[in-house]
């Protein structure tokens, strides 16, 4: 069975960024998509050559600095009453920056969270296999095991086949987590979420 975990990065010991570092208020409750952009930026600088993405020492990860980071990333992707709770509020926002940041050549695409579970098993697995992580939208769900996910962002960086499906790697709020994706998938409410897929140029 096929498994495709991305090498992926720790500040002070957590496992990427963590939301709840912020001390700007507004982004400490709804800073999620700003947060998986910036941690988005991390990795493709460290693991893809891309330094450009990151304003400090991507060999060097701080506290401070992702902080400062996050507020940097903060008029991109703002949180708003509502959240940024369509995939294309994150696509326009993120790619406002990467245009900042003088990489225009970095494409996104969207996969709408009411596409069928192997279409995005399928989505997902290109992407991690192409060697970026995939930002995950989750807006509600009718498990309440994944309440501290429900309107959320979280970047998914791995994924393993296994008999009863696909399980996925992702991290937020510092830690890492694994889910099934069917299980994670099969939301329950109409309202729905999505995925981000990254592509880069050849060469990257």
């Amino acid at each position: 069975m096929k498994r495709n975990i991305l090498p992926y990065f720790s500040i002070d010991g957590a496992v990427g960024g963590n939301q709840e570092w912020f001390r700007n208020v507004v982004m400490y409750i709804g800073g999620c998509a700003a947060a998986t952009a910036c941690d988005c930026c991390i990795f493709l600088a460290l693991h893809r050559g891309i330094p450009e993405l990151y304003p400090f020492d991507v060999h060097r990860l701080t506290k401070e600095d992702y902080i400062s980071f996050s507020m940097k990333m903060k008029p991109y992707l703002k949180p708003r009453v509502n959240g940024v709770n369509k995939l294309y509020m994150f696509t326009d926002g993120f790619g406002a920056y990467l245009r900042d940041r003088g990489r225009e050549d970095i494409s996104m695409e969207e996969f709408p969270g009411t596409g069928e579970y192997e279409a995005a098993a399928a989505f997902i697995r290109r992407h991690i296999d192409g060697g970026c992580p995939v930002p995950y939208l989750m807006l509600r769900h009718r498990k309440a095991c994944y309440k501290d996910f429900v309107w959320h962002w979280f970047l998914c960086y791995g994924y393993e086949e296994r008999e009863d499906g696909m399980w996925i790697t992702v991290a937020t709020y510092g830690e890492a987590y694994t889910f099934s994706l069917r299980d994670l998938w099969d939301t329950g409410y109409e309202e729905k979420g999505g995925l981000i897929g990254v592509s880069l140029p050849r060469g990257n």
